[in-house]
């Protein structure tokens, strides 16, 4: 970290240099590529299947893994696009793809669920015969491939919001495959042909509510909202507790993408000769404690360059 000084404004700024990743941006690719394609040949297969059994609930959840699929295609380019290098004109580089992915993925899964309830509940006063056995079997190797497409993306997934969406969605995909096993095993013992279209229905809910939520967290984080799972009023009192700090004013803190988080802030320090070595270890400390390893710190020997603390909820320091 380096704090070069400016006798004209009495201030100096600090970057930190410690950054805290997930897993790397080539494995990241790797895992949405494979996960991609094996999701894409079991939407086929079970779509081919749909049709030719007149299923509705292997066809809305054909239609939900299409939307996976695709949700899972902008991913994998969004995190291929997050190992682009920084340019002139993209200096943090392309991580905020991995940001706006997951915002295109809920957006679209809002719209699917829209449609499988509204068939679901056209089918619900007269569900046709269906072949249970055949709903069972296709129904099972989607549990399969669901779980094993959660486990190649679940590295990283808690901090990096375009693999939480993807991990979240082939969660969801297996649990609606569980119930679409538990629907077929109905009308095989027992004649049950409603649970069809009652399972789609559920489908329908099921992709709404996580998509509701996505659509959400991605919506934030896309506005530069504090990432999920870091304290600002935590981080603030932190910074306000170092050695020589009076106050601290003008806290940021946003997510590039990619499970990178970075912050700014302006720290009163009236006095010091160690500016250097204080903003070095801070930055250290502001990794390893609350995953931010991006900061850029700014140090003032007086808070009236800025204009006072109190407008944007500045802490004084403690006694």
């Amino acid at each position: 970290m380096h704090a070069p000084h400016d006798p004209g404004h009495h201030h100096d700024h600090g970057h930190g240099s410690s950054h805290q990743h997930g897993p790397s941006p080539g494995s990241s690719t790797r895992a949405f590529a494979t996960v991609t394609l094996v999701n894409l040949a079991y939407t086929v297969l079970e779509a081919g299947y749909g049709f030719l059994t007149n299923s509705l609930a292997l066809l809305s959840d054909a239609l939900h893994n299409l939307g996976d699929v695709l949700g899972l295609a902008l991913a994998w380019g969004a995190a291929a696009m997050a190992q682009w290098p920084a340019t002139e004109r993209h200096t943090y580089g392309w991580r905020r793809a991995t940001l706006l992915s997951p915002l295109a993925n809920a957006t679209l899964l809002v719209g699917l669920s829209g449609a499988l309830a509204w068939e679901a509940l056209r089918r619900l006063s007269a569900p046709p015969e269906l072949p249970g056995m055949t709903i069972v079997v296709v129904a099972t190797i989607g549990i399969a491939v669901n779980l094993g497409s959660a486990l190649l993306v679940q590295g990283g997934h808690g901090h990096d919001l375009n693999r939480r969406g993807a991990y979240l969605h082939l969660l969801a995909d297996a649990a609606i495959s569980l119930a679409t096993v538990v629907a077929g095993i109905g009308m095989l013992a027992w004649g049950w042909t409603w649970l069809d279209p009652a399972t789609a229905l559920l489908v329908g809910v099921v992709v709404a509510v996580g998509a509701a939520r996505l659509l959400r967290d991605s919506f934030d984080a896309a506005m530069d909202a504090v990432p999920t799972g870091i304290d600002q009023a935590a981080v603030r009192t932190f910074l306000a507790a170092q050695a020589g700090v009076d106050s601290v004013h003008h806290v940021h803190i946003w997510s590039l993408g990619a499970g990178e988080v970075a912050m700014t802030a302006h720290l009163v320090r009236p006095s010091g000769d160690d500016d250097d070595r204080f903003l070095h270890d801070l930055g250290a400390s502001l990794a390893a404690r609350f995953g931010i390893g991006h900061a850029t710190l700014q140090v003032e020997r007086s808070g009236a360059a800025c204009g006072g603390h109190e407008h944007d909820g500045g802490v004084p320091a403690r006694e």
